[in-house]
């Protein structure tokens, strides 16, 4: 049946589209991904601060929201460990954590985060995505990976420490060892090594014994389940419910649809944490949405994620949640559950849907130790040593970024490692620009080609010096521009033409017009002529809108060939 044009607008492009044959597979991922996304919800949920069923809370709505207006197909969106992470930093000093103010904080900070990142969306800033570089990214991510890591040492090993730092919490825990809960202790240990071993040996085991790679890969992600259930097993029929401490009663039934309020004090205390976690989830998103989609064939949409994750957080805010995003690991078990279009997650919404009205008495003996062993391993699987060692061999400079960004993170907290983060990616691309690769060039023999003459064996000539500038020129990179110059000129003292080759330019400023000011007059009391060649037309055109081309000792030739021919007389 053909909707009417109306609706047609509002309707997701996979809902137009959507086959039968794709039903099969979505139902199947949507049941294997909420077998992950229930211990994962409740971890994460302790991790920011809340009380567990609030995890929950925030995996069902936002499903819903990013399939009506995301542009993945097999992107799965809910709680994850670093926007926990940095949900907690934000609302500790604001309020106590579990308490109902700090719920309905949390809440308020998905709603200001959903909104902004809509409104971005809508603004058609997916170019957003681009403001960290992915050295620096996985710097942030691979710190506060270790801040999680630490942090739950405590509930691991039932030792009550505290710190303000990772290094002070790390240095109190060493010191109170010896107040360790034997109990929670061994439980929460034997659960960690349990999923430390899945993830490392259990898929390849599976696939000896036949069982085909990705449904291999399937069990294996989907052990945390496994443990959690075989751990409640333990509680009960050991009767350790008063000897650990565990998740307690969850309240059955869907959460009620509010409005997340606020004083304003509160609403400007949250409004630039709300833009970083926003900014940061999103970026992680794309990262995880076009990975998956390249798999696949299909194409992101940065502006429609922007839409599809600022919907998801104001579905969480309304569903009395916390800031939500894309899971990696929630999102590659969708895919190898046999995920096709969004439908695999409206059908994990209904799901988690009847987790919540008949199933969460079931979670009430969970042990704590175990979620924290269960958020340790997931945090684990985000240090990502693999673009550090690629970063270390390539750029220096990138792996300088990276190592920085991760040092803010653990020595000084979340807010100061991304503040470093952003800073480090300024002063990298300047760093970079204010450094322009600038080659002295000759033509290739027979050819009408210039090269760099350190790399080629190329036909110079004494009389002419041709320097090709492979970066735009603006007030941070002219002086070493002009130094560079003057310094060529000095090794090649019999040159009376000097020919910048510009094919790289694509702008120049107001300084560096003034720079190129200063060098025309320097060379003409040198009785040198300075000529551009390969300048590109709109370079050309604001060029022409000045004064320098009229003052010009030389002149502007389409190419350095025809540069060399006029001048060198060949």
């Amino acid at each position: 049946m053909k909707l009417p044009r109306h609706l047609a607008r509002l309707t997701p492009d996979w809902a137009k589209q959507y086959r039968r044959q794709d039903l099969g597979g979505d139902l199947t991922a949507a049941l294997v991904a909420t077998l992950l996304l229930v211990p994962q919800g409740l971890a994460y949920a302790v991790l920011a601060g809340l009380p567990p069923h609030v995890g929950l809370y925030a995996s069902l709505l936002p499903l819903v929201a990013y399939a009506m207006f995301g542009s993945s197909r097999v992107l799965s969106v809910g709680p994850v460990a670093v926007l926990a992470l940095m949900t907690a930093t934000t609302l500790a000093p604001l309020a106590t954590p579990g308490s109902p103010e700090y719920v309905a904080a949390a809440a308020l900070l998905a709603l200001l985060s959903g909104i902004m990142l809509f409104v971005f969306g809508l603004l058609r800033l997916g170019v957003l995505a681009q403001l960290l570089s992915h050295p620096v990214i996985s710097g942030f991510i691979s710190g506060a990976a270790v801040l999680i890591i630490i942090g739950q040492l405590r509930p691991l090993l039932g030792i009550d420490a505290q710190g303000d730092t990772a290094i002070t919490l790390l240095l109190a825990l060493l010191r109170q060892a010896d107040g360790l809960l034997p109990l929670t202790a061994l439980l929460g240990i034997a659960a960690l090594i349990l999923l430390l071993l899945s993830r490392l040996f259990l898929a390849r085991l599976l696939v000896r014994l036949g069982l085909p790679v990705v449904r291999a890969a399937l069990i294996s992600r989907l052990t945390p389940m496994l443990v959690v259930i075989l751990s409640i097993l333990l509680v009960h029929l050991q009767g350790w419910h008063d000897a650990l401490a565990v998740v307690g009663a969850l309240p059955a039934g869907l959460p009620p649809l509010i409005l997340p309020r606020g004083d304003w004090p509160l609403v400007q205390a949250l409004l630039l944490p709300a833009l970083i976690i926003g900014l940061v989830g999103f970026v992680e998103s794309v990262s995880i949405g076009q990975a998956m989609a390249a798999r696949s064939g299909h194409r992101l949409n940065p502006d429609a994620e922007l839409r599809g994750l600022g919907a998801a957080n104001i579905a969480s805010a309304f569903n009395s949640g916390f800031p939500v995003t894309g899971s990696f690991a929630r999102t590659v078990v969708n895919a190898e559950g046999g995920a096709r279009t969004p439908v695999a997650g409206l059908f994990a919404a209904a799901l988690m849907a009847l987790v919540l009205l008949g199933f969460t008495g079931l979670f009430s003996a969970l042990p704590l130790t175990v979620l924290a062993a269960t958020i340790i391993v997931a945090a684990g699987g985000l240090i990502d040593l693999r673009t550090l060692r690629h970063a270390w061999r390539y750029d220096r400079t990138d792996a300088v970024a990276l190592l920085g960004t991760f040092a803010g993170v653990v020595l000084f907290g979340v807010e100061a490692g991304i503040s470093i983060g952003i800073g480090l990616s300024l002063a990298t691309l300047i760093w970079r620009a204010s450094r322009p690769h600038i080659a002295v060039v000759g033509r290739m023999p027979g050819t009408e080609h210039f090269r760099n003459v350190k790399r080629y064996e190329t036909q110079t000539h004494q009389s002419v010096l041709f320097l090709r500038i492979d970066e735009s020129l603006f007030f941070g990179n002219v002086r070493a521009v002009e130094d560079r110059v003057l310094a060529e000129l000095d090794r090649q003292p019999e040159a009376q033409h000097l020919v910048l080759i510009m094919s790289s330019v694509s702008r120049v400023d107001s300084t560096a017009l003034d720079m190129l000011h200063s060098l025309n007059s320097n060379l003409r009391q040198r009785d040198l002529q300075l000529h551009f060649a390969e300048v590109k037309g709109p370079v050309l055109d604001r060029l022409q809108r000045s004064s320098l081309l009229e003052q010009l000792t030389g002149k502007v030739f389409m190419s350095a060939f025809e540069a060399e021919v006029v001048l060198a007389g060949d």
